[in-house]
């Protein structure tokens, strides 16, 4: 099946806004990955800024604003129905609302720690590409794509850290944050290394001109044949 150039765009932004929903509900579980800790949500996050900067290098900076007022407008609208839900009083044979209340209220604080991460992390992460394209002018997209994403993982790391975690507990004072940030950031730069073939991938897909249908083909028929009809 041939996609049009439209029906590319309304999928990535699909898979786009799906990524930073996910980041942010299923964020609270920590894994180990080379012996880091780290929250589940690098398998999702890191995918926002893949596809951004997909759009950047094929479609410009307003669909990618676009993308990001959309990603923005629907972490909003899961903030919201997950207060509405947690206010909501539990059916008597709902026996975890204990449980359920302290898995999203955790995520209410890392929503909106995610909320201010993202559109500070994705401002400078469009403006950054931007500049250093005009500098390189639109050559060693490698270089452009990691430079611009590394960059706005460690603004992005940084800002969400302190903003859902710091005093959740004791011991996460700035200090301990801080020490999570660098393994943490360090886990990212090695998802934008591993993700940049599928950002020249992407372009590419994106670029790909569908061909236009063919019109169909008329068939003369004999005025006398088509009176006898």
């Amino acid at each position: 099946m041939k996609l049009s150039s439209e029906y590319k765009i309304n999928l990535l932004l699909g898979l786009f806004v799906t990524a930073l929903v996910a980041a942010n509900l299923l964020g609270n579980k920590i894994t180990l990955l080379l012996g880091i800790s780290v929250s589940v949500g690098i398998f999702s996050y890191p995918l926002t800024f893949l596809i951004i900067n997909i759009i950047l290098e094929t479609k410009g900076k307003e669909t990618a604003e676009s993308f990001i007022y959309t990603g923005f407008i629907s972490l909003i609208a899961v903030l919201i129905l997950t207060a509405v839900s947690l206010v909501l009083p539990p059916a008597s044979r709902f026996i975890y609302n204990k449980e359920y209340s302290i898995i999203f209220r955790m995520s209410l604080r890392i929503i909106i720690g995610s909320l201010t991460a993202f559109l500070v992390a994705q401002a400078y992460n469009m403006w950054f590409f931007g500049k250093i394209s005009k500098i390189l002018k639109n050559k060693f997209g490698w270089l452009r794509y990691n430079a611009s994403v590394i960059l706005s993982l460690l603004i992005d790391t940084i800002i969400f850290y302190f903003v859902a975690f710091y005093q959740m507990t004791p011991k996460f004072t700035a200090w301990f944050i801080l020490q999570l940030v660098l393994p943490y950031w360090f886990m990212k730069i090695l998802f934008s290394l591993i993700s940049t073939p599928f950002w020249y991938g992407g372009v590419r897909w994106i670029k790909k001109k569908t061909k236009p249908l063919e019109p169909p083909i008329a068939v003369a028929v004999p005025v006398g044949r088509a009176r006898k009809r």
